[in-house]
């Protein structure tokens, strides 16, 4: 297969446009924890020397570790983060709440192109691309990928100190075996998602009011 490369941005470097904005989020499936976009622009022309760049989900987290070093230091590598939390996610549903972590994202960059990995568009009033996985595909949205990816790790890291009995540390709020059986233990925690089977099945946590699973 091939690596993500600057195929897409070439194409619109070559039409005029100044900064394009590759944009991916993680965390749309978890049951607990944020979602987290992030928008990357590379300078035209740039030559990212760094190897091993692709969708954050094909890489281990060692290798995702050494490449977020390298990328959020790049000197040709602009980069800003949207967070969305699981209370919001609740309230406008996770597609919702994914748009809205990519326009954080974008806010603070100004963008003239959007390069979007999925199949929506943010209409923003700014010219916009959506390519389904464009993480493994155009360089800018695998970048966006990686960073995306560890930062969400870390905040779930540091839930996982506040809250140890569900192992965030290891799933990163994701629906393994061993978190269902914490969340039937336990009950939800304040980060859980009221809106994600099985958490929506607690009777009385935010709005939930199915008592058992």
């Amino acid at each position: 297969m091939q690596s993500p490369n600057f195929s897409e941005e070439k194409k619109l470097w070559k039409k005029g446009f100044k900064c394009i904005a590759g944009l991916d989020e993680v965390g749309r499936g978890p049951l607990a924890g944020p979602v987290v976009a992030c928008a990357v622009f590379v300078k035209p022309y740039a030559k990212i020397l760094v190897t091993g760049i692709n969708d954050s989900k094909k890489l281990s987290e060692k290798q995702r570790e050494v490449l977020y070093k390298n990328l959020i230091n790049h000197k040709d590598i602009k980069w800003e983060i949207g967070i969305v939390s699981e209370k919001v996610i609740d309230k406008i549903n996770i597609l919702e709440a994914t748009k809205l972590a990519m326009k954080k994202a974008v806010k603070n960059m100004n963008p003239d192109y959007l390069l979007i990995d999925g199949n929506f568009g943010l209409n923003m009033n700014i010219s916009e691309k959506y390519i389904v996985k464009g993480d493994q595909k155009v360089l800018s949205i695998s970048i966006a990928s990686i960073i995306a990816k560890v930062t969400r790790d870390r905040i779930m890291e540091k839930f996982h100190k506040k809250y140890p009995q569900y192992g965030f540390n290891k799933h990163k709020g994701y629906g393994t075996a061993f978190h269902m059986a914490m969340i039937k233990k336990f009950g939800p925690c304040k980060i859980h998602r009221a809106s994600f089977y099985p958490v929506s099945q607690f009777s009385g946590f935010r709005g939930a009011t199915i008592a058992s699973f």
